[in-house]
Order: structure tokens, then C-alpha cells, then sequence
């Protein structure tokens, strides 16, 4: 790359950065790059470190000694996260997004690429400084979500499969009790699309009494693998304790009531939002 003015090389480098999340880059890869001294570079670090931090994009991490160089880590303040699903809670309450069984409809929200880098931004926040390896989903709505996060941790994806595809291969296949209607359902993940003992951060779009996430955590169990944490898009409020299968999850919003007479509903902030 030729030789930039200082505030071209700031612009640069900032995009470098939040393009490479969770990636540690040495001083001397950014001199090379530039073509500028490792004290310049430092001083511009230190800049991008100040705005980031202000600014609630996230932190950058430096590591002193000879392997050492700067990481990003993406996060979002919890004001800012809050306002955003303010927003969202309210279109969920939309009448006309009720559908049958006390679920939302929620496909077009789940398009929206704004949204999912901010739902992103903020599961990486929620499950920061914890191992994972690898996030996991079920097809077909939780993929946007999960893709979003892996994004900010840049980490790779799996995709749990309600039956086993051919192109996939061999697959390990368990059965499940979903916990909305207690049918005994199937889901099944490739052998060669896990590692064995990997931790695994679980990401869906909505959770009723949990049937499907404690399915996926079965299914870990077979590869010998840890769950790293479970974060759901929108958990349903309409459902005995008893009934819930999980109790360490984190949610961004909370569908708390339905008529499903008047089609009324009531969604408030998770318990993202409740420390």
C-alpha cells in the first residue's frame, strides 16, 4: 500500500480493524502496511482506541511483547442496546404480527441488516471473554442471528438440520421433545461439522419452553462438546416455570402477553437488560 496522510491512514485503519474483529494484528503487519514508523502507529491506535471506547463501538485490546499487536472486540452500551429494542418491542406488539400458538411473526425483521449487525453486536457483548469456538443454530429462522454474532466474533457457523441431507454425510441424529407441543421431533448435524470438545455458543431467534435449545445441548453432549452460553432473540413469557426447560440464557426481548382474541400483545427488553 503506498504512503497515506495521517488522516487517510486513520480512516484505513479503522475500517482494517472493525473488518477483522477478535483478530490480533501486530505493530509491525500496520507498519509494513503504511509504510510508517511503529511510534506513528501507536499514536494513531491510541486515537482509534479513545473513539471506540467513547463511542461505545468497542475496545481494542493491546498485547505488549514480541507476538503482541491490537485486537477489536465489538460491544455495544447497554443504553444504546436498550433503545434499539425498545424500538423492536414495539413493532413486535404490531396486532397483525400474531400468528397461531402464541408465536410472532418476525421473518422481515430478521432480513433487516441493520438489526442483525446491532443483535450482533449485542450477543457479543453479552457472552464477551467466554471461549467459543463455534456458534450453532437450527434451521431455518435463528440462521440470520447466528451468522450476525459470528460476525463480531468471527467464528465459524453450524447449522442443525431438522433431517439429515446427503450432501452432508454422515450425521449424528437425536430425538427431542419440543417443548411448545411435546412432539417428539428429530434434528441431526453433520460429524465433520463440529470438532469434538468445542465450545459452542447456542444462538435462536424464540424460545418457548426450551424444547429445541435443550435439544441442541443434547446434541453437543454427543460430540463432546461445552455449551458456551444460549442467547434467544425473543423468549416467550407465556410459560410456567416448571414448564422451561433452561435457566441460564440470554434474551433480547420478552414476549410477556397474547390475546389472541383481541391480538394484543405486551413485549418488553430481555433479561440482556437485567445484568
Amino acid at each position: 500500500m503506498k504512503k497515506l496522510k495521517r488522516s487517510s491512514r486513520l480512516v484505513e485503519m479503522t475500517q482494517y480493524l472493525l473488518s477483522r474483529p477478535h483478530t490480533l494484528i501486530s505493530l509491525t503487519a500496520f507498519a509494513d502496511r503504511y509504510q510508517s514508523a511503529k511510534s506513528s502507529i501507536s499514536e494513531d491506535l491510541a486515537i482509534i482506541k479513545e473513539v471506540f471506547e467513547e463511542e461505545g463501538i468497542g475496545e481494542l485490546q493491546t498485547l505488549a511483547g514480541a507476538a503482541g499487536g491490537v485486537k477489536y472486540m465489538p460491544h455495544m452500551k447497554e443504553s444504546t442496546a436498550l433503545e434499539i429494542m425498545e424500538e423492536v418491542c414495539l413493532k413486535l406488539e404490531q396486532p397483525d404480527r400474531v400468528l397461531p400458538g402464541g408465536y410472532l411473526y418476525m421473518t422481515d425483521m430478521l432480513g433487516q441488516p441493520e438489526l442483525l449487525a446491532d443483535v450482533g453486536r449485542m450477543f457479543a457483548t453479552a457472552f464477551m471473554g467466554r471461549r467459543i469456538d463455534v456458534i450453532m443454530t437450527v434451521e431455518t429462522k435463528g440462521i440470520p442471528l447466528a451468522y450476525a454474532t459470528a460476525a463480531c466474533l468471527n467464528i465459524p457457523v453450524v447449522i442443525v438440520r431438522r433431517d439429515n441431507k446427503v450432501t452432508e454425510g454422515s450425521a449424528v441424529s437425536i430425538n427431542y421433545v419440543s417443548g411448545s407441543n411435546k412432539r417428539i421431533q428429530t434434528m441431526s448435524l453433520a460429524r465433520r461439522a463440529l470438532k469434538e470438545e468445542s465450545h459452542v455458543l447456542i444462538i435462536d431467534d424464540f424460545m418457548k419452553a426450551g424444547g429445541t435449545i435443550q435439544g441442541m445441548m443434547d446434541l453437543l453432549h454427543e460430540f463432546k462438546a461445552t455449551v458456551a452460553g444460549v442467547g434467544v432473540f425473543v423468549e416467550s413469557g407465556e410459560v410456567e416455570l416448571e414448564e422451561r426447560l433452561l435457566e441460564d440464557y440470554v434474551s433480547l426481548a420478552k414476549l410477556t402477553a397474547v390475546d389472541m382474541k383481541t391480538k394484543q400483545t405486551k413485549v418488553v427488553p430481555g433479561n440482556y437488560f437485567k445484568g
